[in-house]
This record gives structure tokens, sequence and C-alpha cells, in this order.
């Protein structure tokens, strides 16, 4: 495939149409309708109106964790983590929450200058049930910044998180979380805590909207892709093939492969971690039918390898894992996916997005021109000459896919 250029998927986005708030009621966000090429205009409460009776729509259930810790020093210097990722005693998210007493994580530190290598930081903390513990920081890996946290407690650290943390909102938000984030940045179905960033595509969701899908016999799914940091870490390289992809934790339950495999040609993402998470399992099955995975792992190059002729249909690949599940009497598979999709990228499972408007020249973008080819201009040009919002907080898009695979 030929070179990628950064430059062609930049776009001007004024500061003011970057929606710092988000909208009340959630589902009074403009919604953006692609298909054909051709646009439309409407509202997120009319999103069954605009989906086949026969869609399925995949969601992703995780849930938001005040992933932002401040640990006070006696100089009256801040030290700021935001926990990334779990090490140990286990690096499976969902079982990292239940940890106690310690547990190491990968982190990001602000002012880390502050904080020798060998110095133990402390913060006081109220649980729930009254009592006061003391939470202590110390490196494990200065240079990994990979920090090590005890505390003299069987309160799972899921608890301690909620007790001193924050939620960490996107840098481009320019502000500081307000009590209300805790609610809004977050969709009314997460269940799953493990992210540092929300799915931002089913901010728009409420009870109502999923009542209206239910009323046409539009089904709904669930799958977990942990969201990281790495969402907004932007692209530094020109040619984007040499982006350093991150890597994120996703969780596929059986039931979730059965219901794809019955509604395999009309798959419907809710966003992009909905969608990222959906081809990834295509090629866990490629893999399998390729007798090449030991365990769940998607490099973000390995679909740029095959040629269409030598690849298996949906339906192939989505079989071999359910076969995998059966084989290993599982009732789930946890894994790691960088997969990177950019333009030339063919789509396996997903027939259409729904996803918010996203920052130029970012690896979203490059996924949503993957999925429309060069018509994500005109989309952009049309929202913001419609007054949408953009980013996290901002309005929804509803795009029908240019490059997807036949079933």
């Amino acid at each position: 495939m030929s070179e990628i250029h950064l430059g062609d998927y930049a776009y001007a986005l004024p500061d003011e149409r970057i929606a710092r708030y988000p909208l009340s009621p959630r589902d009074a966000s403009k919604l953006l309708i692609y298909k054909n090429g051709t646009i439309s205009h409407g509202h997120f409460h009319q999103l069954a109106e605009q989906l086949p009776a026969e869609s399925l729509l995949v969601f992703n259930d995780t849930k938001v964790i005040p992933a932002r810790v401040y640990f006070q020093k006696t100089t009256g210097a801040t030290i700021e983590l935001l926990l990334l990722s779990p090490e140990a005693p286990t690096r499976i998210i969902n079982d990292a929450m239940l940890v106690t007493r310690q547990c190491t994580w990968a982190c990001m530190i602000g002012n880390k200058k502050r904080w020798k290598r060998n110095e133990t930081l402390f913060s006081s903390l109220l649980l729930p049930n009254e009592t006061i513990i003391t939470l202590e920081a110390r490196y494990s890996d200065y240079e990994q910044n990979l920090v090590q946290l005890t505390w003299h407690s069987d309160a799972p650290f899921l608890d301690i998180v909620q007790a001193m943390g924050e939620i960490p909102l996107p840098p481009y938000l320019n502000r500081d979380t307000e009590a209300q984030d805790a609610q809004t940045y977050q969709t009314v179905y997460a269940r799953q805590e493990g992210a540092v960033a929300a799915p931002t595509a089913g901010l728009h969701f409420t009870d109502s909207v999923l009542d209206s899908l239910t009323s046409k016999g539009i089904e709904k799914t669930f799958l977990t892709l942990h969201v990281g940091a790495g969402t907004f870490q932007p692209i530094k390289v020109e040619n984007v093939w040499e982006h350093h992809m991150h890597s994120e934790q996703v969780v596929y339950t059986r039931e979730l492969v059965q219901q794809l495999l019955q509604r395999v040609a009309h798959i419907v993402p809710v966003g992009t971690t909905s969608m990222r998470s959906l081809e990834s399992l295509y090629w866990f099955g490629v893999k399998l039918l390729r007798q090449e995975a030991s365990e769940f792992w998607v490099e973000k190059l390995y679909p740029y390898q095959f040629e269409d002729s030598e690849l298996p249909t949906a339906t192939e690949a989505l079989r071999a894992v359910l076969g995998f599940l059966d084989d290993c009497n599982q009732h789930e598979i946890t894994g790691q996916t960088e997969i990177f999709i950019f333009p030339g990228y063919r789509f396996r499972l997903c027939r259409a997005l729904i996803t918010n408007y996203h920052q130029p020249g970012s690896t979203l973008i490059l996924l949503v021109a993957a999925f429309v080819g060069q018509d994500w201009r005109k989309i952009y040009d049309e929202a913001l000459a419609n007054d949408y919002r953009f980013l996290s907080y901002g309005d929804s898009s509803l795009l029908w896919g240019n490059n997807t695979e036949e079933y």
C-alpha cells in the first residue's frame, strides 16, 4: 500500500465549535445521516427511524473510572497520577478492580520531577463505609512509570479510586472536571469499570432511545473495550504507517459472537471503539483459521498483509471464534488489540457506524475516512456549515460504509 499522508486528513476546527459541555437531554443532539453519498439531518432521538429493523447495534459497555488521583507532598507539591493500565497482580482490568491491599499500575505522572525515585507518597481517603484509610504510592519502575499502590484494607481497588479519584476529561476540553461530569461523561449502559475515557458515541443514548430501538425490533448486544488515554494520542509523523498505535483490552462473550453470526450482514457499531473491537474479532478468527493464535492479540498492521482472495468470510471467521470458545469451554475471551484502521482498509463486519466528530489529523479521522472514503471531508464540511458541535460532548452521525466486505 502507498503512504498515507497526515496532512490529507486535516481540517480547520474553530475552537468555538468544540462542545465543552453536553446537551440536556442527551438525545437532543443533532444527527447527520450519510448514505450512498447523500447527507441528511435529524436529531438523535430519531435514530430508530434511520435504521433497518434487522440491524444489530453493538455497544461498548466499558465504564470510566475516576482514574486521575492526586498526592500532596509535605513540600506543597502536587503529584498527579493518571492510571492507565494494571500490571500486577493481574493485567485483566475487570479483575484488577477487585484487587485488595496492593497493586501496580502503569501511569502518566504529572510533576514527576518533584517525586524522587525512593520516595513514598501518602494520601488519606474516606471510604463509603466511613472508614479512613491511607493510600501509599511508590515507584515499582521509575523509567516505565510503574507505580505500586498499597492500602491496609480489604476494600477493593475500585472503592479506592472512587473515593479519591476524579474523572479524567479529554485534554481538548481545556477545563477542569466538574461534579456533573461523573454522570454526563458516562453512557447510561456502562457497567464494566476500567476505562480512562468514555466511548463517546454512546453518550447520546437515553432509555427512551433504547426503548425505541427495541420497539422496532432492532437488536442490541455488548462488548467491552476499555478505552485508554492513547485514544487522544496525536499522530506526530507525516507517514501514518509509522504512528505508534496504543493497545487496548477487549472482552467478547459467547452471546455476542452468536448474535453477530445471526445478523452478520447488518452490524452497526456504536462508536469507533466498538468498530475497532469488531474488526479485531474478525482478525482473531483469521488467526485461528491460519493456526496463528495462541492468545488474542491483533497487531496494528496485521490486516494489511493479505489479499482479499486469501481471507475467509465474516461468517467463517466468527464460526472459528465460536469453535475456539467451545474447544476451550469458555464463556468469554479477553485480549489486546492495537489494530490501526486507515484508508485502504477493507471492513469485514461493520455496515454502518454511529460516531461523533473527531479531531483533525487523528487516528479516528483516518478510521472514518477508511469507512466512507473521500466523502469524509464532505461530511465534516456539512457538519461545520450546519453548526454541529464537535468532539466528545458534541453531536452525532450515522454513517453507512462505502468499503465493506460481502458476507
